[in-house]
């Protein structure tokens, strides 16, 4: 329905609430794609690594697919029976396959050298004997005397 059809007083507030928020929505998204455009993509590539740049296209795709599926649903069309569902659906299994490799690489790791250290020496009771326990190898009971001038 056109905006010549009906008269603004007559559109229920609700909608003229979601028209509203859908304008700034579309603005934004403008600004953004603008600036996508602006800068060239093998400038914007060169300068992120590729996990980043993985992201990217990713979320260029997802956004691409997104918008498709919002204008079949403009034209009247389901897109739960149309194949950009299923390329919604391949996007996000990538997605998530790049969230893992992220999550990876931020994950606490063993140090296992350390590790041994804390049970040997947790578990290490008196009256046994610790191998190594000075640089040069000797016992920990062996002491010497300060000298005395």
């Amino acid at each position: 329905m056109a905006d010549e059809d009906v008269p603004a007083e007559e559109y229920p507030a609700e909608i003229e609430e979601y028209l509203t928020e859908f304008d700034s929505s579309v603005d934004s998204l403008h600004n953004m794609v603008k600036t996508m455009v602006s800068v060239s993509k093998n400038e914007l590539v060169q300068k992120l690594d590729p996990l980043e740049q993985a992201k990217l296209d990713l979320m260029s795709a997802y956004a691409l697919n997104s918008l498709y599926w919002t204008y079949l649903v403009t034209q009247g069309v389901n897109p739960k029976e149309h194949g950009v569902k299923q390329e919604l659906e391949r996007i996000r299994t990538y997605m998530n396959k790049v969230r893992e490799i992220a999550d990876r690489k931020t994950a606490a790791r063993l140090d296992k050298a350390a590790a041994s250290r804390f049970m040997r020496s947790a578990l290490w009771e008196p009256g046994q004997e610790k191998a190594n326990a000075t640089p040069g190898g000797s016992q920990a009971k062996e002491r010497k005397e300060p000298s005395r001038k």
